[in-house]
């Protein structure tokens, strides 16, 4: 690294992936940085820079004392160690040691007392939620959710009938004649333990899936607008059973509430769907076989006026990212789950999916949401179908004078500091505004109003416990005000 390079990342100041700090003097504080790093995808620890982002510079005598005491910690104050490469840039006000932590493979990285540490934002942050433990032993290789023993369960919650099929279907034999108990053949299928069902084998043959797991279902809205927060819906549905069907009735909801087009066809002749089905297919298998099951939360499916957007739960895994996948990388977070049912649901493996979408449709955003531990694909419907849908006041805020909010720097700053999930006393301290009302009319509502802003608890405007977060369309401004200010 030059010092050009140096300089011009101090100017865009601190993130998850790069920190300043005056020096360091602690090992066990130094451990902790470094096992944040390699725990939340890798990052650069910069030593020599003052609190407002000046360079202060080091001394050959702090270089040395540092060298010593960034091995000490590496080696034994982080478990498993973790190998940083430091380099050192040399300054006009001094040196400047840069200190790079590549991801770590050996997930999660404890610091001394045991502690688990990650990176939220800028800062970093202490590991208690076990749920967020299990997901990082999930990513270790060490557990995965899918085949986890459900406790209660027994042979007795499969549905035989659908079991049956499966097995003739993919081995040519009624499991009847397979020689073995139904335990047994289920245990040797990776679908049980001998006693109870393991989560595939529930979510994969169970009679009833949701009696064991309420919220592993999928909740679908049909909107007659572009906005989470409005009180009406065309159409909705909580869509339960194994995950064969919940993909056959989320598949039927989207169906029945986009429209329908002749496309050149004969007047006679049935329409095409406005979105092609083999898009709406490859996404709706994604989001139930690769969503993480040590979240217990259901996959999202809505209809808007302009976009489908399918929300599975859980950020994607380890360091893969949206472009990863629209190449057609893959890390399979349920591999038991997937195994089977690629032999159930229209999945053909290989990370072949998204791509193939793609090429059908590129109108697909993807977005990877680790502070909201989600992952959405957005599939925008052409124009054409939903413009004259949406030209009333009513139903679109674009088609009216409301669209004057979107553009305020009210609005924009809003935007530019809403991290997450924050609830509306964080945000207003966070943008320095003491006078409540006046942070509603010019800030929250027009954002709210323009589609930027979503509530937490739409059902209850005014709940202690509501939250606001950005929609898709709130992410795509906050990223066209950050390129502009680069």
């Amino acid at each position: 690294m030059n010092l050009v390079e140096l300089l011009e990342i101090a100017a865009r100041g601190e993130d998850s992936r790069h920190q300043f700090k005056r020096n360091a003097t602690n090992a066990d504080g130094l451990a902790a940085e470094l096992a944040a790093f390699a725990n939340s995808g890798g990052g650069w620890l910069f030593l020599g820079f003052n609190d407002d982002g000046s360079i202060a510079g080091l001394s050959a005598a702090d270089i040395r004392r540092l060298n010593q005491l960034l091995g000490n910690a590496a080696s034994q104050h982080v478990r498993p160690p973790v190998h940083p490469l430091t380099e050192n840039v040399q300054t006009d006000q001094g040196i400047v040691m840069v200190v790079e932590v590549p991801d770590g493979l050996a997930k999660p990285y404890l610091d001394n007392q045991g502690r688990i540490w990650v990176k939220q934002g800028a800062d970093k942050r202490h590991v208690t939620s076990r749920e967020e433990m299990q997901r990082m032993f999930q990513r270790a290789a060490l557990v995965y959710a899918d085949v986890v023993p459900v406790a209660g369960t027994s042979v007795d919650d499969i549905d035989d009938k659908a079991f049956n099929a499966y097995f003739d279907q993919r081995y040519g034999a009624s499991s009847e004649f397979s020689g073995l108990t139904r335990e047994q053949l289920l245990q040797n299928l990776g679908l049980g333990d001998g006693r109870e069902l393991n989560l595939s084998g529930l979510m994969l043959f169970g009679r009833n899936p949701q009696r064991w797991r309420p919220a592993f279902e999928v909740k679908a809205v049909a909107f007659p607008g572009k906005v989470l927060h409005d009180t009406r819906y065309l159409d909705s549905e909580d869509i339960k059973g194994t995950l064969l069907e919940q993909f056959r009735g989320a598949f039927a909801f989207i169906k029945r509430n986009l429209h329908h087009v002749q496309r050149g066809r004969g007047f006679n002749t049935p329409g095409e769907l406005e979105i092609p089905e083999i898009v709406l297919e490859e996404l709706l298998v994604n989001a139930l076989i690769h969503r993480d099951y040590f979240t217990s939360a259901s996959v999202r499916v809505m209809v808007f006026a302009d976009r489908v957007e399918i929300v599975s739960p859980g950020n994607l895994p380890d360091s893969l990212s949206p472009e990863d996948i629209r190449r057609g990388k893959t890390i399979r977070r349920n591999p038991t789950l997937t195994e089977h049912a690629s032999h159930i649901l229209p999945y053909r493996g290989m990370g072949s999916g998204i791509p193939r979408a793609l090429e059908a449709w590129p109108r697909i955003d993807l977005l990877d949401e680790p502070t909201g531990n989600q992952f959405s694909a957005v599939v925008w419907r052409p124009e054409v179908e939903w413009a004259a849908d949406t030209a009333t006041p009513q139903v679109s805020p674009q088609a009216t004078p409301q669209v004057t909010p979107q553009a305020t720097g009210e609005v924009e700053r809003l935007v530019a500091v809403l991290k997450g999930e924050m609830k509306r006393a964080e945000i207003q301290e966070v943008l320095g505004l003491k006078d409540r009302k006046h942070f509603q009319e010019k800030y929250l509502r027009p954002a709210l109003d323009a589609g930027f802003v979503e509530m937490t608890i739409p059902d209850k405007p005014l709940s202690s416990r509501q939250k606001y977060r950005l929609t898709v369309p709130g992410q795509a401004l906050l990223k066209t005000s950050q390129a502009k200010e680069e």
